[in-house]
């Protein structure tokens, strides 16, 4: 199989105009496959709770059917489910979403794998440094200058034969990464952290963000746009409960309001984001109780944000007795007023299933239910499966449903359960980092509006604002 041509260099651009991925490194590989022999929906080793149903599972397909290819988070676009991967990432067909099927794997690595999906265009975050840009490229240090990490850009239009497109560099590589729509450009906000003096493209202070644009009618274009510094003073120092605030892990944005929250490891912020080059800091908040904040999203009206607690990475087992329920837990805030909002603490809220010792388990990512007028959840816990949360009463939040397996392994702690949950036109969906693709029925009236509100895209963290019928 042949490598791919020496792509074009530019300061935040390499150029691969409309490349097959059979041509763009030999370790890449894209499959098309046949239906799966049949979702499994493995009933007899989960629990659920009387309002939620297990469907369908997928098993990780090859060549992610490994421990080490961790299944990370989703994007949806029409009848398809985009699963990120540490070593890639599945395009799943989900027309008949209680028979899922796998339309094709890529293979690419380059840890993390946070996916934002934007008409045929798919971004992709590097966040392991590579010898290169080229899909295969081996793995390399943070003290190579020369190594690749940031986001790569894929042609999406045949989902049965993604095309990579461009590949751009940013500093620190991407963790996270953020779709802000425009009308001919999309840009893409990249979260990341742990700067070392020892890392030639990661120094600190890390107080910014970097910011991608995508043109749309050129992807191939795409490049560094700007560099805003989010923390001018330095955030949150170190030595406090929370982990010292240098970037951000992740960003929910708004765009209908021109409204972001930033997750940002030692802070909570709110930004105005109306220049959407020149984001702006409006609020900060702080939590004792917090060790790492990690992700954020918004109520339908704009006028409240759950925050989420990584305590341990993602890799800790805190969903105990010991830990408590305050850390490792989201935070609800509310927020007042519109040209200074503020910030004003209202609950936590964390699962009271117990797990046990060999299960990583603490609040991760999730999405809004989308019942017009009212507040629901669901959200990943790793470990501690799938949370149907009522935050109506901001004060008094409370689980109403949930999804959860036995331990991975009884002897050790291995990082698996979900690490994405997901509501999308009448299921959820929950990327589990060992056991593949779930596919959930909530049986609910209190849900069932959710059932009429359908999008014909979706990225968790590009909120979009609902209503009854759309």
């Amino acid at each position: 199989m042949p490598t791919s041509p020496s792509p074009e260099r530019r300061r935040g651009r390499r150029r691969f105009g409309r490349m097959s991925l059979a041509a763009a490194g030999a370790a890449v590989m894209v499959a098309s496959l046949a239906p799966a022999a049949g979702a499994q929906t493995a009933a007899d080793d989960v629990i659920t709770s009387d309002n939620v149903e297990l469907v369908a599972n997928l098993p990780k397909p090859a060549p992610f059917d490994n421990e080490a290819a961790y299944n990370s988070d989703l994007a949806f676009s029409g009848d398809y489910a985009i699963d990120g991967n540490y070593n890639g990432f599945v395009i799943y067909d989900i027309s008949s979403p209680e028979e899922p099927e796998v339309a094709s794997t890529v293979l690419c690595e380059g840890g993390q794998g946070d996916v934002s999906v934007s008409g045929d265009l798919l971004y992709f975050s590097v966040d392991y440094p590579r010898e290169s840009d080229e899909c295969g490229a081996p793995a390399s240090t943070p003290q190579n200058a020369d190594a690749f990490e940031g986001i790569r850009v894929f042609d999406i239009s045949d989902k049965s034969d993604p095309q990579y497109v461009a590949a751009v560099d940013t500093d620190c590589g991407s963790h996270t990464n953020t779709l802000v729509p425009g009308e001919d450009s999309d840009y893409v906000y990249v979260s990341s952290y742990s700067p070392s003096d020892l890392f030639p493209n990661c120094k600190p202070p890390h107080d910014k963000i970097s910011i991608v644009e995508i043109p749309k009618d050129d992807p191939a274009s795409a490049a560094l746009a700007a560099e805003p510094v989010l923390f001018p003073d330095g955030g949150n120092p170190s030595g406090t409960p929370s982990r010292e605030t240098s970037g951000c892990h992740d960003i929910t944005v708004f765009p209908e309001k021109d409204l972001a929250a930033g997750a940002c490891m030692g802070d909570g912020i709110l930004m105005d984001i109306s220049d959407p080059l020149d984001p702006v800091v409006t609020e900060t908040a702080r939590d004792d109780n917090f060790a790492f904040w990690h992700s954020a999203t918004f109520t339908n009206d704009a006028k409240g944000v759950i925050f989420t607690d990584e305590l341990g990475g993602g890799a800790g087992a805190v969903c105990n007795e010991e830990t408590g329920p305050e850390r490792g837990a989201d935070a609800i805030f509310t927020i007042k007023g519109k040209k200074d909002p503020e910030l004003r603490f209202q609950s936590y809220f964390k699962i009271d299933r117990h797990q046990g010792d060999t299960e990583n388990c603490v609040a991760h990512n999730g999405s809004l239910i989308p019942v017009p007028g009212q507040d629901y959840f669901v959200q990943s816990w790793y470990q501690g499966g799938v949370s149907i949360i009522d935050f109506n009463n901001p004060r008094r939040p409370r689980e109403i449903g949930y999804f959860d397996r036995p331990p991975f392994s009884e002897t050790e702690n291995v990082l698996s359960g979900s690490w994405s949950a997901y509501y999308y036109n009448g299921y959820v969906y929950s990327s589990d980092i060992q056991q593949g693709f779930d596919v959930l029925k909530l049986n609910d009236r209190r849900l069932r509006p959710a059932e009429r509100v359908t999008y014909d895209e979706f990225n968790p963290q590009s909120q979009p604002r609902y209503s009854r019928g759309g």
